[in-house]
């Protein structure tokens, strides 16, 4: 089988038309414009190359799938994450998954515990992240994201950063042998 960006405009004339000279140069000379439009209706659909977006182009179709938390001043690797998944969000929102995906696209990893997890009172949860940027800076950006999806009912009680650090740690143990002899 043929591409058709490969095809040129005199394969298709039929035999007794490829004899004739205007003809058959007048056909190579659209095959270059044929090509550049060819090329371009590749570019079309977007949702075939969301890896691509330009930074113009996932703000538009930010725009058009509605997507909740988005802001243009955001990293096009993280615009093109949210609107890869603005359908799966739609779906799934108001559920604690929505709010730990979307808090792993922009901030790292996250986890939400709702509050029957951790004793807490009823139709509360609260998120745990590793991530150190969510600092007081970033807080209403983040208090704002949380809020985009999760469930109306449900209310942020607190935001729990966890850090680890890798330290040197030493230890050591001893023994000690006795031997009491006693003569009388």
């Amino acid at each position: 089988m043929t591409e058709i960006s490969s095809v040129s405009m005199l394969d298709l004339l039929p035999p007794n038309l490829k004899r004739d000279p205007a003809l058959a140069a007048a056909a190579k000379s659209i095959d270059e414009d044929l090509r550049s439009i060819t090329a371009a209706i590749s570019k079309l659909s977007r949702y075939d190359r969301l890896d691509e977006l330009t930074d113009a182009e996932a703000d538009e179709l930010a725009w058009e799938l509605h997507v909740d938390f988005y802001d243009t001043s955001l990293p096009l690797t993280q615009k093109r994450e949210l609107v890869k998944n603005a359908i799966p969000f739609h779906r799934i929102k108001g559920t604690p998954a929505a709010v730990e995906d979307l808090i792993t696209i922009l901030f790292g990893e996250g986890k939400v515990e709702e509050w029957f997890e951790y004793g807490g009172e009823p139709g509360y949860y609260r998120v745990t992240t590793n991530n150190p940027e969510v600092t007081l800076d970033r807080a209403q950006e983040f208090y704002r994201a949380v809020a985009s999806v999760r469930r109306l009912s449900a209310h942020l009680e607190e935001v729990i950063l966890s850090q680890t650090e890798s330290l040197q740690l030493y230890f050591g143990t001893g023994m000690v042998v006795n031997e009491h002899i006693i003569i009388k």
